[in-house]
């Protein structure tokens, strides 16, 4: 048996499809067909029922699972150890933030490492989800909650402030609950975010015209006068074309934490890129 086929077997499993599993590793669907039988035919059992939906697992394929994230975990806490022990600053470091936090809090503090450690190459992830610092997803992460996950080193890194705009060249709204306005706010997934409540509560009776959970598009929907939204003030205040108006009320704030995983806090350009951004960002305020 094989990890490398144990990589494939895992991959399978949380895409559900050969098709997922192979982009997701960078290899070929019928590559990682073939790596899938070695690996049934060397334990000696079906792991997966093939369905019209994808690939299901069955009650071998199961018990192999919890094998195989434990074996996983082995392998990536051996592979952060060593990396956690490179003292010198080349190599890559994979961060995951917001796309607005990104492009309008981050870009100009990562320029500036570029400049003083160009042999250091960033890659920076704006995906929605979550990436997994234990399974070296990403190196560094950016968030607006506590992170709970084990053995992550955290700490809470400034305090945002939002604001409400509406399109400079759109009035806002004349009546105080909001009657005839529109709103633009997260969509349903994130409905419960403070900024997307507030909104609701201090505007009641205004009509709900547009979701998105990304904010930069939520600004060029308020920019282009489709109605109201709460947005980070580093995004709304940079883009022309909008405008900060009074609720009699400020909107609530909300933390950002960085985070890593602790096996990394030896790594040299870690330590210099946290260093770097905790100099230029750490309790900043507006």
């Amino acid at each position: 048996m094989e990890w490398s086929d144990l990589r494939v077997f895992l991959a399978i499993a949380r895409e559900g499809t050969l098709g997922a599993a192979a982009r997701k590793l960078g290899q070929t669907q019928p590559t990682m067909g073939r790596r899938l039988q070695a690996l049934e035919h060397a334990l000696g059992h079906k792991l997966f029922q093939r369905t019209s939906e994808g690939f299901v697992l069955t009650d071998e394929g199961a018990a192999v699972l919890n094998h195989a994230e434990r074996i996983e975990e082995e392998a990536l806490a051996f592979e952060r150890q060593l990396a956690g022990q490179e003292h010198q600053l080349d190599g890559m470091l994979r961060i995951t933030a917001s796309d607005w936090f990104a492009e309008h809090v981050l870009t100009p503090v990562l320029a500036e490492f570029a400049r003083d450690y160009p042999r250091v190459t960033v890659e920076l992830l704006t995906d929605s989800r979550l990436f997994s610092l234990s399974r070296r997803e990403a190196d560094l992460a950016f968030r607006i909650q506590p992170f709970d996950e084990p053995d992550v080193v955290s700490r809470k890194l400034l305090h945002m402030p939002y604001g409400v705009y509406s399109g400079a060249d759109h009035p806002p709204p004349q009546s105080g609950d909001g009657t005839g306005a529109g709103l633009i706010t997260m969509d349903t997934a994130f409905g419960g975010m403070p900024d997307a409540a507030w909104l609701q509560r201090m505007l009641p009776n205004a009509r709900v015209v547009f979701r998105s959970n990304a904010r930069a598009v939520q600004a060029q929907m308020c920019v282009r006068g489709a109605g109201i939204a709460v947005l980070p003030r580093p995004l709304g205040d940079a883009i022309a074309g909008l405008q900060r108006i009074e609720l009699g009320e400020d909107p609530p704030a909300r933390e950002t934490w960085i985070g890593y995983h602790r096996d990394l806090r030896r790594l040299a350009r870690l330590r210099a890129l946290l260093d770097l951004v905790i100099g230029r960002l750490a309790d900043r305020g507006e």
